[in-house]
């Protein structure tokens, strides 16, 4: 694999590792199944897209993309606090709802930016070569998503919301609004992947109608993969996870597709998907078997 290919992964897994703490929020913390990401990644994009070429600052734009995300999460949450409709058919509404929403939005099924300004222009004089600037650029902002997240969760009002996901009797028993800590909490998982959204379209040149497909799939996979592949007793090493596990999920991808001796190309990668995603789920429980096993081989020693 070049160099560019595996920076590519890198960069990518970046992006992505926004939508994993995204999904971090609403399935482990909150536990709830939210599907309405896959279209709140494509609103983020189009949102952002429409008022790049309408001559809006980029930086605006991808904070417009982020609220905008974030009234999807909104009225996922709404449905489910206040109409009492199930999590999961309340999200999948939603995601319904947003492919007419983001068509509105974006007025046809893609809008390109190439030439248009972005985030990233004003790092392309730095000096480095182009597939440099991209990747540095996309850490310092996971890197300071993550943290902001950190602090958040570690406030009270995140410890609310890690209760309301933990026992939501129990914390409306200690006082705790929990219809208020779900509503926050989703719309803020949406915000932070419509603003991955916003960052993929702006690093891809264009939004698509089409992009958000099968996001939810690769955001849990990247928090399964990475709480497989390193200890999440905090808040602090969960959310390292949920990133690290983005960005191993790439690189696999990027190392299937580039094995010659494997023979997969590019229309393979749904396929190479939904194999990683069962390695994923299957991690957690294998380590578990050989965890015990370990255990109970050092008792037989002592005995």
């Amino acid at each position: 694999m070049s160099l560019i290919a595996f920076l590519g992964a890198i960069e990518i897994g970046l992006l992505f590792g926004l939508v994993a703490l995204g999904v971090y929020i609403s399935f482990r913390i909150l536990n709830f199944p939210d599907l309405t990401v896959d279209g709140s990644l494509p609103l983020g994009a189009g949102v952002a897209a429409m008022l790049i070429v309408a001559g809006v600052n980029p930086y605006l734009a991808t904070l417009a993309a982020f609220f905008a995300g974030c009234c999807a999460g909104l009225i996922t949450a709404w449905l489910n606090v206040r109409l009492k409709i199930l999590h999961l058919l309340a999200s999948i509404l939603t995601m319904i709802a947003l492919f007419s929403i983001n068509l509105r939005v974006m007025g046809k099924p893609n809008i390109a930016l190439l030439g248009e300004p972005t985030v990233f222009t004003p790092f392309e004089d730095l000096g480095l070569p182009f597939y440099w600037v991209n990747p540095i650029v996309l850490l310092v902002v996971v890197v300071a998503a993550k943290l902001l997240l950190d602090r958040f969760l570690l406030s009270e009002t995140g410890l609310a919301m890690r209760a309301t996901g933990a026992n939501q009797r129990m914390a409306r028993a200690q006082g705790i609004d929990t219809g208020r800590m779900t509503l926050l909490g989703i719309a803020l998982s949406n915000g932070m992947v419509a603003f991955a959204g916003a960052l993929f379209a702006q690093l891809q040149g264009g939004a698509d109608i089409t992009m958000g497909v099968g996001v939810i799939v690769i955001g849990l996979a990247a928090v399964i993969l990475g709480e497989a592949v390193m200890s999440v007793r905090t808040i602090v090493l969960a959310t390292l996870a949920c990133i690290l596990g983005s960005i191993v999920y790439r690189l696999m991808v990027a190392v299937a597709l580039n094995a010659d001796i494997l023979g997969l190309q590019a229309q393979d990668l749904k396929l190479i998907t939904a194999v990683l995603v069962v390695v994923a789920m299957t991690l957690p429980g294998m380590r578990r078997k050989f965890a015990l096993k370990k255990i109970a081989a050092g008792g037989g020693v002592r005995k």
